[in-house]
């Protein structure tokens, strides 16, 4: 007596069969654009939130780019000089907020090293500055050229366990810098952290009758906060100001004493100040204040 069940056969070639249609009614993305319309049309059926839809987007869209498209422009890298000592580019590391710097030895063309905020601590608690050596402290510089793909760079990132790479054109010359957070921003968006706001401060007291000031700062508001009277109709920036006594683009390090004000270039690149160390004369009242 056999033991076959015809219904069960069936069965079976009706499921097989209404599969296969299934699938040819919605087929499997072949390519990234059909891949992304699958995306939109289970965001849409609330089988995935827009956030997760996104941040899938961003994995594709990573998978496709080079380093020059993510990466942060020469002209807008914060770097510092293996010349300056502690006191000249202290500064520098308390307004930009970053946790690594490129350091370049002449120019920006030669980068030694990168500098982690972090190793300075040791030296925050040593009275003993005459000891301090940047050379000895850095870490060595990662080298990529733009063309690289982005997602083998983010491996790197993670296994090597660095998080910031120099970025240079086919001639060598460095173009740019890119950070493991330049590329995670791409996947999940902007990542802002507790000294973003304090980033966007234009005037920033650091002690005593020593600022920060963002050389864009509108004269109107530097003579309001410094209780100074630069004339309003000579320029629109205390930049302006400052470029104007200089007669020249000034270059980093420069000085210039402008009534009872000190001022020194500490960023700038060829076309442009983009900050500035205010030293006030001590007789100077600021915001009502002695500065002292």
């Amino acid at each position: 007596m056999s033991d076959d069940n015809p219904h069960s056969s069936n069965g079976s070639a009706n499921k097989s069969f209404l599969h296969k249609v299934m699938h040819a009614l919605t087929p499997e993305p072949k390519n990234k654009d059909q891949l992304v319309d699958v995306l939109n049309d289970a965001q849409e059926r609330d089988l995935i939130n827009p956030e997760t839809q996104q941040m899938i987007k961003g994995v594709l869209d990573v998978s496709e780019m080079r380093v020059r498209e993510i990466m942060i422009p020469r002209s807008q890298m914060v770097t510092i000089d293996i010349n300056h000592n502690l006191e000249e580019f202290l500064p520098v590391i308390l307004e930009s907020g970053h946790s690594r710097f490129p350091v370049v030895n002449e120019d920006i063309d030669h980068v030694d090293g990168i500098l982690l905020a972090k190793d300075l601590l040791a030296f925050g608690f040593n009275s003993q500055k005459d000891d301090f050596s940047l050379s000895e402290i850095i870490r060595p510089a990662i080298i990529v050229p733009e063309s690289k793909k982005v997602e083998p760079l983010l491996k790197e990132f993670r296994s090597n366990r660095y998080h910031m790479a120099i970025v240079v054109d086919e001639y060598g010359g460095v173009s740019g810098v890119i950070t493991i957070e330049d590329i995670l921003e791409q996947i999940v968006g902007e990542i802002e952290d507790e000294t973003d706001d304090e980033i966007e401060e234009e005037i920033k007291h650091l002690a005593g009758n020593v600022y920060l000031v963002k050389a864009l700062t509108e004269l109107s508001d530097f003579n309001e906060y410094f209780n100074s009277d630069f004339n309003e109709t000579d320029a629109d920036t205390i930049g302006g100001i400052v470029l104007n006594q200089f007669n020249h683009m000034p270059q980093k390090g420069e000085l210039i004493t402008i009534g009872n004000f000190e001022f020194k270039v500490l960023v700038a690149d060829n076309r442009r100040m983009q900050m500035l160390q205010v030293s006030v004369d001590k007789s100077h009242q600021v915001n009502g204040k002695v500065s002292d």
